[in-house]
């Protein structure tokens, strides 16, 4: 096999090589600057892994799942992220190229499936943009509030009593638009210094938080099993009861996988360093480091944070909206509650940029590929970024901040990056046996037998997020592959080079 071959399939599935992806990023007008290395990608990957899991989901989980053996449930779910993360940093490696699991997609499975996945990720990094910039326009108005100012009611958003417009959100994701619009060194710059400022105040939540640590909080470490209280029927049911009547139960030793379930939104953020594969100076080997490293420094704060809190105070006293800083409060430190609200206030300017990084990368792969409009894939002429579809993306996620309410939305982006994590797992099977002639700087232990585990697991996760989120998520997908069959796949440059060559 030649090592440029494209699939002799010129129709939904046909591959894109690698060869040419690489290629593709070489065109000047269509190139993006190297600037990024290891360190900055590991620093993406913390920014935007930490926002509002650790400050929320700990307590939440603690009192209606698992209780303190929350630590395992972070543990189960870093285990199912680090599964598909060693899939990530083979691909990211070996396709140094922007766009992430749509790229990979390409290179393996085909452009029907890859489309699929981008449309995905262009709804997962959306909504998940949009719903941190409401959180985090929350959070600062509660601290403004506490400094004695406060904002005109019609500007407080939706989800507040008499709002009507979230100025803040809206102007949040202006700022994080033009600083992409600048190039990714600022942003790497800006993300350092908020990242270094939000672990520092989740160290100081662990460092302070042992000295009020109680032993018999721990008691018991895995509370006996009980069925959740009320039940849950309907649309609201997650997919495994609805489809073989199994009922996830709160508790016991089960009850952690239910919290995994959970928390695993607490990880979401990972996957996009694998979007700047192609800004990377030497993705090959510094890619692996970025994915890798920062999902390892995340699992660790997360334990720890979930057992200083569970120490603090027992698991079924804990406050399910601000855990953390109730838990201080409690224990007569409200001092420690200002940090913690400040500092996920400030961690979470950072989960909005790099998610918003991580569309517009996805975005302009596509465009470069044909699939959406070539418009979009022109790049800066001095920034040598993706301006057009980072403005684009910017205005519209900006406006969708400011007008909607998102709350039950928001779990769309847990359904789509496992979804993502599926296909990525799959992918290095499959380009395993159809390319075992590239080269792989880092390749993923134990193929195929990780990969499969890998989608075992992450379809468990998958199953037990509600039927209703099913049902969105298949709607978007429709609507994607009507997309793909009335534009992308006409106007796909690799079908019209398969049409080409014919003739």
């Amino acid at each position: 096999m030649s090592t440029d071959q494209k699939s002799p399939d010129p129709g939904l599935f046909r591959t894109k090589s690698v060869e040419q992806s690489i290629r593709d990023t070489e065109e000047p007008e269509h190139a993006l600057k190297k600037s990024l290395s290891a360190w900055d990608l590991t620093v993406f990957g913390v920014g935007v892994i930490i926002g509002t899991g650790i400050f929320v989901l700990t307590g939440k989980v603690a009192k209606e799942n698992a209780g303190p053996a929350t630590a395992l449930a972070f543990i189960a779910a870093g285990i199912v992220c680090a599964l598909a993360a060693l899939c990530y940093a083979e691909f990211a490696s070996t396709v140094p190229v922007a766009g992430s699991a749509y790229t990979f997609a390409y290179a393996s499975l085909g452009e029907l499936v890859a489309w699929i996945i981008g449309w995905d990720l262009v709804l997962e990094f959306a909504l998940g943009t949009a719903v941190v910039a409401v959180g985090w326009s929350g959070y600062v108005r509660s601290l403004i509030d506490h400094a004695g100012w406060h904002l005109p009611r019609v500007f407080e958003g939706p989800d507040a009593p008499g709002g009507t417009f979230d100025v803040l959100a809206f102007l949040l994701v202006l700022v994080l638009t033009v600083i992409l619009v600048v190039g990714m060194k600022l942003s790497a710059r800006i993300t350092a210094v908020v990242v270094a400022i939000k672990v520092t105040v989740v160290l100081i939540v662990i460092i302070a938080g042992l000295f009020f640590v109680v032993g018999s909080n721990y008691e018991p470490f895995i509370p006996p099993s009980e069925a959740p209280p009320g039940g849950i029927s309907g649309w609201d049911a997650p997919l495994v009861q609805l489809l073989f009547g199994y009922e996830p139960t709160n508790f016991g030793v089960m009850g952690i996988f239910t919290a995994a379930s959970v928390v695993f939104f607490a990880f979401i953020g990972f996957d996009v360093v694998a979007t700047a594969a192609e800004e990377t100076k030497r993705p090959q080997r510094d890619m692996p480091r970025g994915i890798l490293g920062s999902l390892l420094i995340c699992t660790v704060l997360y334990v720890a944070v979930s057992i200083v809190v569970t120490g603090m105070q027992h698991y079924s006293e804990l406050s399910v909206s601000a855990p953390l800083a109730d838990a201080f409060k409690a224990v007569g430190h409200p001092f420690y509650a200002g940090i913690i609200s400040f500092g996920a206030a400030v961690g979470l300017t950072t989960v909005c940029l790099i998610l918003l990084l991580g569309q517009t990368r996805v975005f302009f792969a596509m465009s470069r590929d044909g699939l959406l409009p070539r418009f979009f894939s022109v790049t800066h002429p001095k920034y040598r970024t993706p301006y057009r579809p980072t403005i684009l993306l910017g205005v519209v996620i900006a406006v969708v901040a400011g007008f909607t309410s998102i709350n039950e939305l928001a779990t769309l982006v847990n359904i789509g990056t496992l979804f993502a994590f599926v296909l990525v797992a799959i992918g290095v099977i499959v380009l395993r046996r159809t390319r075992p002639d590239l080269h792989r700087s880092f390749r993923t232990p134990w193929v195929p037998l990780l990969p499969i585990v890998s989608v075992a697991a992450t379809v468990w996760l998958m199953l037990n997020l509600p039927g209703e989120t099913w049902f969105r998520f298949a709607v978007w997908m429709l609507i994607g592959v009507a997309v793909y069959l009335l534009y992308g796949r006409s106007h796909s440059r690799l079908g019209k080079e398969g049409r080409d060559a014919k003739y």
